[in-house]
């Protein structure tokens, strides 16, 4: 299993996203993983239309972001002062962590465009994502650019394997009259 993109926020449309493969572990900690096309992944970016809200005050936020390809489930915990799970943590740490999921609380709408973050997760079967930030985008055009990343990212590092990623990051690096020099040498030779 390809692990090389375990950490970092994947860029995905909801189809890709809610089209990962999960997989039981062993482990408490991450009981499920996701994969795509054998690349473990853990987190994303997603960006769309918030379409539902539900909000549990001082538990948490549960919203739909659809993209145009699909609703992606999310959810935002506020329970972070009450909660047994964050009793270990520094107080001031948690109290600022507190606040902040109480502004990105305050910031989801129906309706407004969000590029959200966070952990992928399983819940009763269906994927969704634990939230650990949301911005509200003001530029519509976010949402076009979003589809091309997306796009881009997946053509060109999600789905190559191993030693591809090397060559792709070599050949954006190469000016595009070096590489047709290089591959004319090559034919001649």
């Amino acid at each position: 299993m390809d692990q090389r993109l375990q950490n970092t926020h994947v860029k995905l449309l909801a189809f890709d996203l809610l089209s990962l493969t999960q997989t039981p572990t062993f482990s408490t900690s991450d009981p499920i993983t996701f994969t795509r096309k054998n690349t473990t992944i853990s987190r994303t970016e997603i960006l769309g239309v918030v379409t539902s809200r539900e909000l549990k005050p001082n538990k948490f936020l549960k919203f739909t972001v659809d993209d145009g390809t699909g609703c992606i489930p999310c959810i935002l915990w506020l329970n972070h002062l009450t909660s047994p799970y964050f009793s270990r943590r520094n107080p001031a740490s948690l109290k600022l962590i507190s606040d902040m999921a109480a502004h990105f609380a305050s910031e989801v709408r129906i309706g407004v465009v969000a590029r959200v973050r966070g952990r992928i997760a399983g819940y009763r079967g269906a994927v969704q994502v634990t939230v650990s930030d949301v911005v509200v985008e003001r530029d519509p055009n976010m949402e076009a650019f979003h589809w091309s990343d997306c796009i881009r990212l997946a053509r060109n590092c999600y789905n190559v394997v191993g030693g591809a990623v090397e060559r792709y990051r070599v050949e954006r690096e190469t000016p595009t009259c070096a590489r047709k020099i290089g591959e004319k040498g090559k034919e001649e030779g």
